[in-house]
């Protein structure tokens, strides 16, 4: 019995086949964890829903910022992207019962005994860990009993700041960013949401789990940032992105042994 947790999937499906093999997955008795980014610019996102979807309560997704704008594009809110390949999920008879599930899923899920933590991107410097919770637990509720407007309100890079945010739909804007979109802060803890590349180039810019040395008792498992190639020099703080729809690897963290697997992506190149 193990519990895995496993990087962007971003519409691999064959890859997390590969990989679920490679670790020797057994449905009956091991848990998947997924970062988010189950769809999008890979071209099963189709099968990669279907397949996390069955697995009931043997699986556990957050939301990532892929998994919203499809959602956003669903009630007629964004447009899809032709480089995102969703066309085969648009077309599916499934579509409606699959957009429904995701809107069910967290932006933020911490484990019952409270010693694992998983979001997709990261969490805001300006939060205590209950602040991250609560203010996530609101954005969820919206989404799944009136979604349209924090999908009409999410996109925008604006407020920076918690301390700037003037009503519920700013703070929803700032939630989802932190959680889905955040890779640099600045010095000051104000996000900064441009800049996708390593922080080795960056002299700067801080990265956001810098700000969390620390400070929390749990570990964190996160995806979303492909440039950092898995690596997070914070000990309890895991980057589990590899860039599998770029042309790398996608991966899986054990939680029990605490070993890192991995089988090679797309034959592609770039992050996103």
């Amino acid at each position: 019995m193990a519990t895995y947790v496993i990087g962007d999937l971003q519409g691999c499906y064959d890859a997390l086949q590969r990989l679920l093999q490679h670790i020797g997955y057994d449905q009956h008795n091991d848990t998947l964890w997924f970062c988010g980014d189950l769809v999008a610019r890979g071209p099963q996102s189709l099968q990669c829903l279907q397949f996390v979807n069955s697995l009931g309560d043997k699986a556990v997704t957050v939301l990532g910022n892929h998994d919203l704008h499809l959602i956003a594009c669903y009630y007629g809110i964004s447009n899809v992207k032709a480089q995102d390949q969703l066309q085969p999920l648009l077309d599916s008879p499934q579509l409606d019962e699959l957009i429904h599930w995701l809107c069910q899923q967290p932006l933020l899920y911490l484990s019952p005994d409270q010693r694992h933590l998983m979001v997709h991107a990261g969490l805001a410097p300006e939060w205590s860990l209950a602040q991250a919770i609560a203010m996530t637990a609101e954005v969820q509720h919206q989404l799944r009993t009136n979604p349209q407007p924090l999908l009409q309100s999410m996109y925008g890079n604006k407020p920076e700041r918690l301390t700037d945010a003037i009503n519920p739909q700013q703070r929803w804007r700032f939630t989802v960013n932190s959680c889905t979109r955040m890779r640099f802060c600045r010095q000051d803890g104000s996000l900064e949401l441009k800049e996708k590349g390593h922080p080795r180039n960056q002299t700067v810019l801080v990265p956001w789990y810098e700000f969390w040395r620390n400070r929390l008792q749990a570990e964190l498992f996160f995806g979303h940032w492909a440039a950092l190639n898995g690596y997070s020099p914070i000990p309890n703080i895991h980057a589990l992105d590899t860039g599998c729809v770029w042309g790398n690897a996608l991966t899986a963290y054990c939680i029990e042994t605490q070993q890192r697997y991995s089988v090679a992506g797309l034959a592609r190149s770039g992050y996103s």
